[in-house]
Order: structure tokens, then sequence, then C-alpha cells
């Protein structure tokens, strides 16, 4: 009989055990490998928030103040870009494409952003993905707006629709303009990015329903009909930031010059792509700790293997000692203890496994409409492998303790009878 078919005989006699000691491994691979899979999700979806686009441009601030302001519409704008600067920059013979954005109005705590009709063929998201609409299509009239998936799911908006939007930054409005609301035209698809939590509308429509406010209060006098409005001219005195792409990847480092340097106003070029690892070490924090406990939840397991092994050595103490006396040699039991472990570890490695791919490939639709969150369905990286080579390892150490005292039980403590 080989050593491996008595391995099998001895873990098949203690079914029950066996089978709960491989579910607790399961389990906590399935945990560990899960956690690594969001981790690596939850970096590349950040990374993807804004993909495609060269330069970021603003009002000169720290590159990830302008990237929160100007991507995830979070604080307070510090300075705008004047509009005359913005065309210069637009009529660059680097730029092949500009974006502008402003900000500074909110929609029931929601951001409204002020773009063109370009933001809609230029941003790109996760790997160069376009911009899609469930329902509707971009605004034409001066009054259309475009929501976000979770502006119209949160407030049961869709195409048809009227809102208002207010002044501030808060849910309480500080001034509403009501007498100039819009009409729904668009409800963007689920993103996973600020997109999805914004109201879009058009630079003009921005300079319309400010044209009879000043310093954040509407001032007294007979306000323009929506109708006169749109026979206005209404370009903007300023804007907040701007999105390029450039023509050629040679020369964007002439154009972040030109505009970091630039004499009108102070202005400044960042990478987005850098900005956002920049960010993420700030705020990645959190993945650490998930890792963490995720580990110790391996550890437990493994310590519970070691347990269950070393509970059942006095059961065993005259199996042991039987195999002493037809011959087996000490490394022999040692080497039939830390060969149980092994497979126990081996099967709970591959069925945590198993259960965490059939998870990810039946959540991962309801995942990535719900949170935006693309977790691809990958073999195993070879940080995953090494880590569970390296759960594998750990239980042949784990079970080495009970395996060095089955080693040094005598064989006559073995057949002795103890009452």
């Amino acid at each position: 009989m080989t050593l491996f078919r008595l391995a099998f005989l001895s873990l098949r006699s203690r079914w029950l055990t066996t089978l709960l000691t491989v579910n607790s491994i399961a389990v906590s691979v399935g945990l560990l490998l899960g956690v690594e899979k969001v981790r690596n999700g939850a970096r590349a979806s950040f990374a993807d928030t804004i993909s495609g686009t060269d330069l970021i441009v603003g009002a000169r601030t720290g590159n990830i103040q302008l990237l929160l302001y100007s991507v995830f519409r979070i604080g307070n704008v510090t300075n705008n870009i004047s509009w005359q600067s913005y065309q210069e920059i637009a009529e660059r013979p680097e730029v092949s494409w500009i974006v502008p954005l402003s900000l500074g109005d909110t929609h029931k705590g929601f951001r409204v952003l002020g773009t063109s009709r370009d933001y809609f063929r230029h941003y790109r998201y996760r790997g160069g993905q376009e911009l899609t609409f469930t329902s509707g299509k971009p605004f034409d009239d001066l009054f259309d707006a475009v929501v976000g998936a979770d502006v119209a799911r949160t407030l049961g908006y869709q195409v048809g629709d009227s809102i208002v939007v207010s002044h501030g930054l808060g849910k309480i409005p500080q001034g509403e303009h009501d007498d100039r609301p819009f009409r729904i035209s668009g409800v963007l698809a689920k993103t996973g990015t600020p997109v999805d939590r914004t109201v879009h509308v058009s630079l003009e429509a921005i300079e319309a329903i400010h044209i009879d406010w000043k310093s954040g209060k509407k001032q007294p006098g007979l306000a323009p009909s929506p109708d006169t409005l749109r026979k206005l001219p209404l370009a903007p005195k300023a804007i907040t930031a701007a999105m390029v792409g450039v023509k050629s990847k040679i020369s964007i480092f002439r154009l972040q010059r030109f505009i970091n340097e630039y004499r009108d106003e102070p202005l400044v070029a960042v990478f987005p792509g850098v900005a956002l690892q920049e960010l993420w070490g700030l705020v990645g924090t959190a993945e650490q700790a998930l890792m963490a406990v995720a580990a110790m939840v391996v550890v437990a397991a493994l310590l519970g293997l070691a347990t269950m092994i070393l509970s059942t050595l006095n059961e065993r103490r005259r199996e042991m000692a039987i195999l002493r006396s037809v011959g087996a040699s000490p490394g022999t039991v040692i080497a039939l203890l830390l060969m149980e472990a092994g497979a126990l570890a081996v099967l709970g490695v591959l069925l945590g496994t198993a259960l965490l791919y059939t998870g990810f490939a039946m959540a991962q639709p309801l995942i990535d409409a719900s949170y935006g969150l693309y977790l691809p369905i990958e073999p195993p990286a070879r940080r995953e492998v090494a880590m569970l080579a390296l759960i594998v390892g750990g239980a042949l150490l784990f079970a080495f303790l009970p395996a060095l005292r089955a080693y040094r039980m005598s064989l006559a403590d073995g057949m002795t009878v103890r009452s």
C-alpha cells in the first residue's frame, strides 16, 4: 500500500472532519482571492475613471486638487480659466481636441457640469470606452440636460422630465433657477465614474441661467425669457477646467510647458494618470486593511487544520504504533501527516478558487451595472498563484508540529491501553 493511498484512506475514514476542514480552507481562500480581485478591479476602475485624455488644464493649484474638482467633482474651485486663454490653448497646433468644463451649481446634491457636446464624443473611461445613452440623446436645446445613471436612478428621472438647477454645493439650495427649468434630453449608461452622479448642460446654459445673477444673488428687474435667451450670444467669460487631447504624444510635453509657463494667467496642465496614481496612494490604505483581514482569515483556517490534525492524534496513537511496528520509519509517519495536510490544503484551494470564479461569473453583470466595478474573469495572476502556493506551504508548516509529535510517540506508548 503506497503512502498516497494510505493518506487517502485515512482522510476518507474521517470524512466529516475532512469535509469541514476543506470547506473552511475553501472559504478563506475564496475570501482572500476575492479581496485581491476586487482590490485590483477597484484600482483599475479608479485608474480608468478618465482615459484617453492627455492633459487636464486648470488654474494653478495642486495636481490632486485639480483632479478632484475637474474629474471627481469634489471640492471647490480656487480660480477659473478665462475664455480667452481657453481659446488660445485650443488653437495650439499640438491640440487635437479640447473640452471645456464649468462647475459651480448643483441639483439636489448632484453637481451640474457645463460643457460642450464634444464631451460625449471624447470622454473615455475604463480603457477607452465611450459614454453611451440608455435613453435619449445629448443636449440640443439651450435648456436640455443629460443626467448620469445614479442621478436618474436616485431621483427617478427619465427623458422629458423637468429639473431645476440651484446654487450651492449642498443638498439645501441657496437659490434656485426655477424660472429657467431644464428638460432631460438623455440618460447615460452606468460607468462607475463621477459621470454617473453629474447633471450635464451646455456652457451656454450656464451663462443663460446666471445672466441676471451677480455675486450669488439674483438681481431685481425684468429677467429675459427662455425664448429671448435662446437668441442671445452666450459665450462664457470663464470656465473651471479643460480636458485636452493631443495630436502626437511627442508634443505633449511641449504643450504642457506652454501652459505651465502661460504669461497671461497662472495655469497648470497635469497628466491624469499620474495624478490618479498620486490620489490612489492617499485613499488606497483601505485595500491594505482588507488584505490584512483576509490574510488573518486564512491563518485562522490553517490553525483549524493544525488543530484538527492535533486533536485526532490521540485517536490515532494505535494507528501510528501499528505503522511503526510493521516497519514504518519516523519519517514515513511525518510524511503521512504532512501529505494529509497538503491534500486538505490543495482541495481547499481548488474548491475555494472554483467557488470564487463561479460567484464572479454570476455576479459580474450585476456588480458592473450597479456599481460600475468591472471584475474581469481571468486566470489567476502570478501574484495570486504565489498566494495559493503560500497557503499550501503554510498548511504544511502548520501541520509540522502535529507531525513532529506523532514522530515522538513511542511504540510502547502507542500499544498501551489507557483507561
